[in-house]
């Protein structure tokens, strides 16, 4: 007669399956994205270290409008209500490449809940095999909510692929998770002050 074996839960034996589960490789699912992917199996060294409150006086002269500073090496977004009532810090995806990433002042100019998507001249010359367009809904790069901003082709948005938070992985926009782009466009308005560095 075989016994059937026993498994007692501890410490030990948590702390061990954790790590095999952590080790195993991540597959990127690439059918139905639109986002230059990276091998999702690497290490990725996240700076959480840098994930912290910060004060807006060292970013914005004045909070007229609300300000959003995103922080591109921290891989942070941070916003500050006009009347210093509330803040908010979200984790964001960020560009892939440096030649992708721009830094400078901007400003909120539309708000697009449901937005949709087509690829920049730029990326269509670099992946001729993306669609002309996507609207609104799962498939959208865009996420539920956008952004659009005073430098054409730039947006803070969300994403259905949460993979991506915390990641340089963009084309040059800022992600954030659906809940939190849809907590921010609540409370930015066209006008809200954006910096980023």
């Amino acid at each position: 007669m075989s016994k059937t074996p026993v498994f007692k839960f501890s410490r030990r034996n948590f702390v061990a399956g954790s790590a095999a589960l952590l080790s195993a490789p991540a597959f990127a699912q690439s059918e139905g994205t639109t986002e230059m992917e990276n091998d999702l199996s690497t290490v990725v060294r996240r700076n959480i270290s840098s994930f912290r409150s910060l004060d807006w006086r060292p970013y914005f002269s004045n909070l007229h409008n609300g300000a959003i500073l995103v922080d591109t090496t921290s891989r942070a977004l941070h916003f500050w209500s006009e009347d210093q009532g509330i803040y908010k810090l979200y984790p964001t995806s960020v560009p892939l490449s440096e030649d992708l990433t721009r830094r400078g002042r901007t400003e909120v100019i539309r708000k697009v809940e449901g937005p949709s998507w087509a690829p920049t001249p730029s990326m269509k010359e670099r992946n001729p095999e993306w669609p002309d367009f996507v609207g609104p809904g799962p498939n959208n790069p865009l996420g539920t909510h956008a952004l659009y901003l005073s430098w054409q082709y730039y947006r803070i948005h969300g994403t259905h692929d949460t993979r991506k938070i915390g990641r340089r992985s963009s084309n040059g926009c800022i992600g954030l998770y659906n809940e939190h782009i849809a907590e921010l466009f609540q409370l930015a308005k066209v006008g809200t002050q954006v910096l980023l560095i």
